[in-house]
C-alpha cells in the first residue's frame, strides 16, 4: 500500500482529487436490471466492474496494464463484453467473461481487430458489430442465434457504425456519413436477416450534408418500430420519433434552450430528456402521450450520465467546478459509493461572456481563494473540437487554483452546445478561428485585471494540445508558456498516420485531403509555425496514440531542437491519454515543475482549495475523453 492511501492528507490536495476512488454512471441489463457494470479508478487504473444489487457484490471484471474503460451487457444480463485493445492503440477484439466471473474468450470468433464502431446485443441472442479498419473502411457484421459465423450486412469506405438494435432484433439503426461529411451524418435502418434496407433519413440538400442526425434508440417495447431520432433541423439537437415501418416522423419541439438529448423510459411511455444550456445541464421528463415536460430535480451544476431504471426512478451522475462528482437517485440518497477517503472539492466557476469575431464567447474563470489579481492564468483549452467545457468537477483546472492561478476555460467556435453554427463555424480555417476566440477572452482576461500579461500559460490536450501549438506560433507575444498533451503538431503527417476516423473528419474540417488542399493543410498546422515559438513548451505524448500518433510529434520536436528552443518532450506507454491514476498525477507534475522553472510562480498553497470538500461524494477528473469522432 502506498503512502498516500495510508495517510491521504501526507499528499497534496491536488494529488488527492486524482487519487480519491470514483465510479462511472453504472450501465444495467435491460432484462435482469439488478446486473450492473461502471468504470472505477479503485485500483488506481480505470477499470470495469460488475455489481450485483440483489446481493450488493461487486468484482473487478479486467485488470490490465492500461486500463478498460469500453464495456456492454447483453439484456439478459449472463456476460460481461469488453473491448480488449494493446497498449491504449484502440485497435482489438470484443472479448467477453460470465457475469459471475470466469475465463475471458473472443465474444465474436472469426472477427479480426479493428477500432470499435458500435455494438448492440439483442434479447434474443443477436449481435451486431461495427468495425473500423484502415483497409475496409467501415463494416457491420451479424451474428445470429445458430450461426456462430458472423456475416457483413454492411461496408463502406466513409466512416459509418451501429446505432442500435430493435427490441426483437430484427432491424439495425446504422449512422453512417457516406455524403463524405463526417461531422453530419445520415441515418439507414436495415434488416438484420440481410441487410437489406427498409427505411432512410438524409437531411442532406443538394448533395451537400448540412444537419445531422443521431440514432438515439429503438422504442423498448415489442412491437414497437419507432425509433428515437437527434436532428439538427432548426440548429440545435433536438428529438423526434421515427416511425421506420411507415416513414411517419413526429417532432417533439422542446420549449427549452440549448441543445437536448434523450433516451426512453424502460416501459416506453416518455423520455428522460438530458438539457445542455451555457455550460451547465439538468434533466427532465418527457410524456409522449400528452406532451407534457416535467423538470427532474437535480442541483445546478452538470449531469454527465443519467438514466431512467425499470421503477421509474432515475439515476445520475452530477457534480460542479466546486464540488466532486456524486451519484445520486431520484428515488433518494447517494446510489454507488466508491471505497476509500474522499476528494476535496475546489472553487466554484464564473461565467464571462466576451465579444469576438464570431459572435458573444462564453468562458468559464476559476479564481484562487487567497490574494488578488492580476494572477498567473493558465488558458486551459478543451479537446474535441466538438465537445465543450461545463461547470462541472476537473482535478486537472483545480489543480492550478491550488498553485495561484487563475485558470480560463474557453468554449471557442467548434464547441458543442451553442448551436449547429457555432460548432460548423470553423471549417476550412481550422485551429486559426478557434484561436481567434482564445485571443478575444485572453485580451478580456487582461484588460479586466484578472490574468498577468508577463505569466500566460496556453495549456490543452488533444485538440486542445494542437490549439496550443497552433497558438505558441501564431500568437508568439501573447503566451509565456505553452503545454500540449497529446497534440497534432505536424497536421500532415498526422494525416496520413492516425486511425481512418479521423482522416474523414479531416477531410471534413478542411475540404479534403493534404493532396487536395494542401494550401489549408499547411495554414492550419503547428510546423508550419513552429520556427517562431518564442515560449518554453512542454510537450506529452503517447507512443500508441492512434488520434495524434507520435512520429507527427517528433517531426515538430526535431524542428524545436534544430533551432534550440526552449522545449521538453515526455513520451509515455500509452495511447491517446492514460487511464493509469499515478500516470496521470505524473503528468501533471511534470507540467507543474516545468511552469515553475520557466515561469517563478509559488508552490502549492498551503493547504490547497478544499472549499466545498463533500463528505458524501466521490470525485471526478478522470482522464479527459473525447468524443469517438474526435481528439
Amino acid at each position: 500500500m502506498t503512502e498516500s492511501n495510508q495517510n491521504p492528507t501526507a499528499v497534496p490536495v491536488w494529488e488527492q482529487r486524482f487519487r480519491a476512488p470514483r465510479v462511472s454512471l453504472p450501465e444495467w441489463a435491460e432484462e435482469a436490471p439488478e446486473r450492473s457494470l461502471f468504470v472505477s479508478n479503485a485500483t488506481g487504473t480505470y477499470e470495469l466492474y460488475a455489481w450485483d444489487r440483489a446481493t450488493g457484490i461487486q468484482r473487478q471484471v479486467t485488470d490490465r496494464p492500461n486500463g478498460t474503460t469500453d464495456g456492454a451487457l447483453p439484456p439478459d444480463g449472463r456476460w460481461i463484453w469488453w473491448f480488449a485493445d494493446t497498449d491504449g492503440d484502440e485497435f482489438g477484439v470484443w472479448m467477453r467473461q460470465p457475469f459471475e466471473g470466469g475465463a475471458d474468450e473472443p465474444a465474436v470468433p472469426g472477427l479480426g481487430p479493428s477500432y470499435p464502431a458500435g455494438l448492440a446485443l439483442g434479447r434474443d441472442g443477436t449481435v451486431v458489430v461495427g468495425r473500423s479498419t484502415d483497409e475496409d473502411g467501415s463494416t457491420v457484421h451479424v451474428v445470429r442465434p445458430g450461426r456462430p459465423e458472423p456475416v457483413e450486412i454492411y461496408r463502406h469506405r466513409e466512416s459509418a457504425g451501429v446505432g442500435d438494435l430493435s427490441y426483437d432484433a430484427s432491424l439495425i439503426a446504422i449512422e453512417h456519413t457516406e455524403h463524405g461529411d463526417s461531422m453530419h451524418a445520415s441515418l439507414r435502418v436495415v434488416r438484420a436477416e440481410d441487410g437489406s434496407t427498409v427505411a432512410e433519413l438524409d437531411d442532406s440538400k443538394g448533395g451537400t450534408q448540412e444537419l445531422g442526425l443521431s440514432v438515439w434508440g429503438f422504442a423498448p417495447v415489442a412491437g414497437d418500430t419507432r425509433l428515437l431520432v437527434g436532428h439538427q433541423r432548426r440548429g440545435r439537437w433536438e428529438p423526434l420519433l421515427w416511425d421506420v415501418a411507415t416513414g411517419e416522423e413526429t417532432d417533439l419541439a422542446l420549449e427549452l434552450p440549448g441543445d437536448v438529448s434523450a433516451e426512453w423510459y424502460p416501459d416506453g411511455s416518455g423520455l428522460l430528456v438530458a438539457h445542455d444550456h451555457e455550460a451547465r445541464s439538468d434533466l427532465w421528463r418527457y410524456e409522449i402521450g400528452t406532451g407534457a415536460l416535467v423538470k427532474v430535480d437535480t442541483p445546478v451544476g452538470s449531469v454527465s450520465g443519467a438514466t431512467a431504471r425499470p421503477d421509474g426512478s432515475v439515476e445520475y451522475l452530477w457534480s460542479s467546478a466546486a464540488r466532486p462528482a456524486v451519484l445520486r437517485s431520484t428515488a433518494g440518497g447517494v446510489v454507488l459509493e466508491p471505497p476509500g477517503p474522499k476528494a476535496p472539492g475546489s472553487v466554484p466557476v464564473e461565467d464571462v461572456w466576451v465579444e469576438g469575431p464570431g459572435g458573444r464567447i462564453h468562458a468559464l474563470v476559476q479564481r484562487p481563494e487567497a490574494g488578488e489579481g492580476p494572477y498567473p492564468t493558465v488558458f486551459e483549452v478543451h479537446g474535441g473540437p466538438a465537445w465543450h467545457d461545463s461547470d462541472s468537477f476537473a482535478a486537472g483546472p483545480a489543480a492550478w487554483v491550488d498553485h495561484g492561478f487563475a485558470v480560463v476555460r474557453v468554449n471557442y467556435r467548434g464547441s458543442t452546445g451553442y448551436g449547429r453554427e457555432w460548432t460548423d463555424a470553423l471549417k476550412h480555417r481550422v485551429g486559426l478561428i478557434e484561436l481567434e476566440d482564445i485571443a478575444a477572452v485572453r485580451a478580456w482576461a487582461v484588460d479586466s485585471g484578472l490574468a498577468d500579461p508577463q505569466r500566460l500559460v496556453l495549456s490543452g490536450g488533444s485538440w486542445g494540445g494542437y490549439l496550443t501549438l497552433l497558438g505558441l506560433g501564431t500568437q508568439p507575444d501573447d503566451w509565456s508558456l505553452g503545454l500540449a498533451a497529446v497534440p497534432v503538431a505536424d497536421y500532415v503527417t498526422a494525416y496520413h498516420d492516425e486511425m481512418e476516423a479521423l482522416k474523414a473528419l479531416d477531410r471534413t474540417l478542411l475540404g479534403g485531403s493534404p493532396e487536395e488542399v494542401p494550401e489549408r493543410y499547411e495554414a492550419s498546422s503547428p510546423l508550419t509555425y513552429v520556427d517562431a515559438v518564442k515560449a518554453p513548451v512542454h510537450i506529452s505524448a503517447g507512443v500508441n496514440d492512434p488520434r495524434c500518433p507520435i512520429r507527427q510529434v517528433e517531426n515538430y520536436v526535431d524542428r524545436l531542437a534544430a533551432r534550440g528552443a526552449v522545449h521538453e518532450v515526455y513520451r509515455y506507454d500509452a495511447g491517446h491519454g492514460s487511464l493509469v491514476v499515478e500516470e496521470r498525477i505524473k503528468q501533471v507534475r511534470l507540467d507543474l515543475d516545468f511552469v515553475r522553472r520557466h515561469l517563478g510562480v509559488p508552490s502549492e498553497v498551503q493547504g490547497g482549495n478544499a472549499a466545498g470538500a463533500a463528505a458524501d461524494a466521490p470525485a471526478d477528473g478522470a482522464p479527459a475523453g473525447t468524443p469517438a469522432e474526435g481528439r
